[in-house]
C-alpha cells in the first residue's frame, strides 16, 4: 500500500492551524472510515510492520497539521522509528527527527506553528505500541516503553502544572550551579515552608536540564525509598545505557554513570519533598548514598526539619543548604512574588480583566494593589495561586485589599469560614473532607460516599465544591481524589486535633474501620 496516498486523504481532513480540533466522536468516525478506505479492519490491525505502520498513522494523523503528515511518510523517518522501536530507545528516535529536520523548511514550519514535537513523536510511538498490541503479532516483542521525555511520564503532569507560571528564582539556580562549579560532587537542599514554591524550582530545573528525578508525593503514596530507586534505576539505564542493573542499588548505578560521563559532564539527580518520605528509621532519606562518584550532584527539596529529622549523613561529601525563609533571601522572594502576581495582573488571560476590575473598583492603583498583595502572601507562592484567581472570580467583592487574608494559613481559614464550614448544616462537608484525611491515598467517590452514608451525587457535590484544593485523577478507570497541597492538608490535620473533642472526627475513623470490616467480611 502506497503510504502516501494515505496521507494525501489524511491532509484533505487536516485542520488549519487555527481551527478548533474536531471532537472525539467526529475524530473516531473519521479514523474508521479512513480505515475502511484503505481496506484496513477497524477492529483487527495487520500483522506487518509496514501495515502497523500505515494503520497507526491513520490512527494518529487525522486532524493532524500537514508538515506532521510529511514528516511520517518520509522513509528515513519510518526506519528510524523501527530502530528506535526494536532497541527501546525513543530518545534516539527523537534525535534522529531532529537531525532530519535540520535546515529544512519543515523545521521552520514545525516552529512557526508552535507544535511540540518531542509530544507529537510520542503520540505517534503510543499509537503504534497500542496497535501492535491488538495485531497479536510476536514480531512487535517486546514493546518498548515509549517515552522520550528523559523524566518520567508518572511526573509530566505535575511538571508541566508547575511550571507553568514559573517565574524568578534566578538566585536560587545560581547558588547550586555555584556549589556544584566549587564542588566535584554533593548534596545541595533548598529549604523552605509550605507553598514557598520549593515543587515548582524543582520542577523548572528538571523542564530546563532534562535530569533524572523523583518527586516525594505522599497522598499518591510515592513517597518510599524502594520506589524512588525504581524510578531512577529506570531513568539512569535508559539515558546511559547501564547493564546489569537489575539487583543495583542506588551507589552502584552512579558508580556506573560516572565512568559513562564525559569531559565536562556531569549528573544532577532532582528530589523533590525529602519532608513526605516514608521510611523505617536508620539510614538515610530514600538510602541516599553517604559518598558520591566524582561529578555527581543531588538538588534536594525540603520542608524545615529538625536534627533527628535530617537523615542524610555523608561526611565526605560537601553538603549545602539554601533556606528560602533566611533574611538574605527576603528581598529577592518578594521581587519574585511581585513578578508573579504582575503576570496574573498583565499577562493572564483567564484573571487579568477582572482583577484590573477589581482594582478600579477599590480606586487603587496597579502598584499598590502588586504592593499590598505581596506583603499579604508572606512570600508565599500557594497563597497567590489561590488569592488571585479567588479575586478574580469575585469571591472578595465584599473586601477591601487590607481585608485580604494575611497568609496561607489565615487564607485556608478565612475560606472555612466563609464557605460555612464550622456550622452545623455543613458537618457532611467536613466529614467528607476528613475522610480524605485519613484514608490519606487517592480515593473514589463511591468509597467516600459508602464510608460517609451518603448519596453518592451528594459527596460528588461536595467534591466539586472543594475540587481546587483536592487532587482529581484517573486509577483503574475510576475518577479518585486526595488532598492536592500538603499545605491544605497540614491545616485540616491541625482542625483535628484542635477539634479532637467532638464526635464527628471520631466518628470518621470508626466509619472507615467499619467499612473495611465490611470489604473484608
Amino acid at each position: 500500500m502506497s503510504i502516501d496516498l494515505v496521507v494525501n486523504a489524511l491532509k484533505s481532513i487536516a485542520k488549519p492551524a487555527t481551527s478548533l480540533v474536531i471532537n472525539q466522536a467526529q475524530r473516531n468516525e473519521t479514523v474508521v472510515r479512513t480505515l475502511k478506505q484503505f481496506k484496513f479492519d477497524p477492529v483487527q490491525p495487520p500483522r506487518d510492520v509496514d501495515g502497523v505502520y500505515v494503520y497507526s498513522l491513520i490512527e494518529y494523523g487525522v486532524d493532524k497539521p500537514e508538515v506532521l503528515l510529511n514528516l511520517f511518510r518520509e522513509r528515513e523517518i519510518k526506519n528510524a522509528f523501527w530502530s528506535a522501536y526494536t532497541s527501546n530507545n525513543p530518545l534516539g528516535f527523537y534525535k534522529e527527527v531532529e537531525n532530519f529536520l535540520q535546515g529544512k523548511d519543515s523545521e521552520f514550519d514545525i516552529r512557526l506553528l508552535r507544535i511540540e514535537l518531542r509530544s507529537e513523536l510520542e503520540e505517534f510511538g503510543e499509537i503504534f505500541i497500542k496497535v501492535a498490541k491488538k495485531s497479536k503479532s510476536k514480531e512487535f516483542e517486546p514493546f518498548p516503553e515509549w517515552n522520550l521525555d528523559e523524566y518520567p511520564a508518572e511526573f509530566k503532569s505535575l511538571i508541566r502544572e508547575k511550571i507553568r507560571s514559573f517565574c524568578g528564582r534566578k538566585f536560587v539556580f545560581e547558588a547550586f550551579k555555584q556549589f556544584c562549579d566549587k564542588n566535584r560532587n554533593g548534596y545541595f537542599t533548598v529549604v523552605g515552608d509550605a507553598g514557598m514554591g520549593k515543587s515548582t524550582i524543582a520542577a523548572k530545573y528538571v523542564w530546563d536540564n532534562k535530569s533524572p528525578c523523583y518527586f516525594n508525593i505522599r497522598s499518591d503514596g510515592r513517597n518510599r525509598a524502594e520506589l524512588f530507586l525504581e524510578s531512577i534505576r529506570k531513568q539512569l539505564v535508559k539515558r546511559y545505557q547501564l547493564q546489569n542493573t537489575a539487583k543495583a542499588n542506588l551507589a552502584d548505578l552512579l558508580e556506573q554513570v560516572s565512568k559513562k560521563l564525559t569531559a565536562g559532564n556531569h549528573l544532577v539527580i532532582v528530589v523533590d519533598a525529602l519532608d513526605e518520605v516514608e521510611q523505617e528509621a536508620g539510614g538515610n532519606l530514600l538510602d541516599l548514598p553517604p559518598s558520591l562518584p566524582e561529578h555527581v550532584y543531588f538538588l534536594l527539596t525540603r520542608r524545615p526539619y529538625t536534627r533527628d529529622k535530617k537523615r542524610l549523613s555523608a561526611p565526605d561529601v560537601p553538603v549545602e543548604e539554601l533556606d528560602l525563609r533566611g533574611s538574605q533571601y527576603i528581598n529577592l522572594s518578594r521581587g519574585d512574588i511581585k513578578e508573579f502576581i504582575g503576570l496574573f495582573l498583565n499577562a493572564d488571560k483567564d484573571y487579568k480583566n477582572e482583577l484590573k476590575q477589581w482594582i478600579q473598583n477599590r480606586n487603587i492603583s496597579d502598584q499598590d494593589f502588586v504592593e499590598q498583595v505581596a506583603t499579604k502572601s508572606e512570600n508565599n507562592f500557594m497563597y497567590l495561586r489561590y488569592i488571585l484567581p479567588g479575586i478574580a472570580k469575585g469571591d472578595y467583592n465584599d473586601l477591601s485589599i487590607n481585608k485580604l487574608p494575611d497568609g496561607l494559613d489565615d487564607y485556608y481559614q478565612v475560606h472555612w469560614v466563609r464557605m460555612g464550614m464550622d456550622e452545623k448544616p455543613q458537618e457532611v462537608k467536613v466529614f467528607i473532607l476528613f475522610i480524605l484525611v485519613e484514608i490519606g491515598t487517592p480515593i473514589p467517590c463511591e468509597m467516600s460516599a459508602d464510608i460517609a452514608e451518603q448519596d453518592e451525587y451528594n459527596v460528588q457535590s461536595v467534591l466539586d465544591e472543594w475540587v481546587e484544593y483536592l487532587k482529581p485523577q484517573v486509577l483503574e478507570g475510576e475518577n479518585c481524589y486526595s488532598i492536592y497541597h500538603a499545605s491544605f492538608l497540614d491545616f485540616l490535620k491541625a482542625k483535628r486535633v484542635l477539634d479532637s473533642k467532638r464526635k464527628l472526627f471520631q466518628e470518621v475513623n470508626q466509619r472507615i474501620v467499619d467499612y473495611l470490616v465490611r470489604k473484608m467480611a
